[in-house]
């Protein structure tokens, strides 16, 4: 099996298969307990959490495990919203976002809060001049991706973040880094974000478990309520085998390494899938991981099918919004053909340009069957 489907999910990696196995079998107390057996297991999550703080550039007393990036991102919006909506009632996010955070957004609007959805360029990327029109004194809250999962474009955030600091100094700024963490070199402390969301299964770990940075100083309301697990933010006895393959893969990970390689097979991707007639990449393809293209006239879903047949894995845009026209590529203003003869390949560090190619002969074939 050929899989380049890595922005859907990630394979987990050996070191997360053995802590999570080790969990599950030698250190499986309950982290809250106060004998030795559960005490092991609180030292092994405390690792766990400075391996994943190591790998954001944050203070491990700043990283709250979540059970992934769509917990994460819900958490940041409806506590922004929920601590800071007397002052105003005025939120910014883009119209490419993860439903996780435009779910959340639209509740959020039916409660009576005013959102300004900004629109991406012809590559995917929203410009931070967009957002610095768009800020105003009443707005409480900034909610844009690092990098967009189904396009790859690179969001400017850094940029972003000072305009905010500058134009809106009451707003949080919140950003998914879902597709952007180990894929996007960043550190949480230097990047000046008020909260940032990350997921284990996109980085080789487990499904099940995210986090969310809090930057020092910010205080939000409790998510969730009861024993008062993590700090008290988020009550519920620790998802503690998952949690310790998110810190083994965290720990296992070769950013650089791993970025340059998926860099170079992106690249030799993109030269050798020129050569399928018609074929259309969208977007700038700024991040290492992502390429989307699109074969016009033909439905994603019959691509797929025949990628299938060739034991190749691909996707129509994302992985959790089956079923449905992609938002992100009707934003761009692309023609109905070109979003609905869509797929979108994602790598990984493991994958070869012999994948690639594999990629380009298997999308020949389609054409000639699904033209018949």
């Amino acid at each position: 099996m050929i899989y380049l489907d890595n922005s859907a999910t990630t394979k987990p990696c050996a070191a997360a298969v053995a802590a999570m196995t080790d969990a599950l079998t030698v250190c499986w107390g309950n982290p809250s307990s106060v004998y030795g057996f559960g005490m092991e297991a609180e030292h092994r999550m405390k690792q766990a959490r400075e391996a994943v703080a190591a790998r954001l550039g944050a203070e491990p007393d700043r990283v709250f495990f979540t059970a992934g990036g769509t917990e994460a991102d819900n958490w940041a919006i409806f506590s922004a919203a929920e601590r800071l909506g007397k002052r105003g009632k005025h939120i910014i996010t883009t119209a490419v976002e993860h439903h996780a955070v435009l779910h959340p957004i639209k509740k959020l609007e039916l409660q009576g809060f005013e959102v300004t959805y900004l629109q991406p360029d012809e590559n995917g990327t929203v410009t931070a001049d967009a957002l610095k029109q768009a800020l105003r004194k009443d707005t409480i809250l900034v909610s844009v991706m690092m990098v967009n999962n189904e396009t790859g474009a690179v969001m400017p955030i850094k940029e972003m973040i000072r305009h905010t600091r500058r134009l809106s100094p009451l707003a949080l700024f919140h950003t998914d880094a879902v597709q952007g963490f180990l894929k996007v070199p960043f550190q949480a402390k230097t990047l000046g974000a008020d909260m940032i969301s990350i997921s284990s299964h996109k980085v080789h770990g487990p499904k099940g478990c995210g986090a969310l940075y809090i930057r020092k100083g910010l205080t939000l309301p409790p998510y969730l309520h009861g024993g008062g697990q993590e700090q008290n933010y988020r009550s519920g006895t620790e998802a503690t085998p998952a949690i310790l393959g998110f810190g083994a893969a965290c720990a296992a990970a070769e950013p650089a390494k791993e970025i340059e390689a998926m860099c170079r097979v992106r690249d030799y991707g993109c030269k050798v899938l020129q050569e399928v007639p018609g074929l259309q990449l969208i977007g700038s393809r700024q991040a290492p991981h992502v390429i989307s293209l699109s074969l016009p006239g033909l439905r994603s879903q019959g691509i797929i099918n025949c990628l299938q047949d060739k034991d190749i894995c691909v996707s129509a845009g994302s992985a959790c919004s089956r079923g449905h026209r992609s938002h992100v590529l009707e934003a761009l203003g692309l023609p109905a053909p070109v979003i609905d003869g869509s797929i979108r390949v994602s790598l990984s560090a493991e994958n070869t340009e012999a994948d690639m190619d594999a990629l380009r002969d298997a999308l020949l074939w389609a054409q000639q069957v699904l033209k018949g």
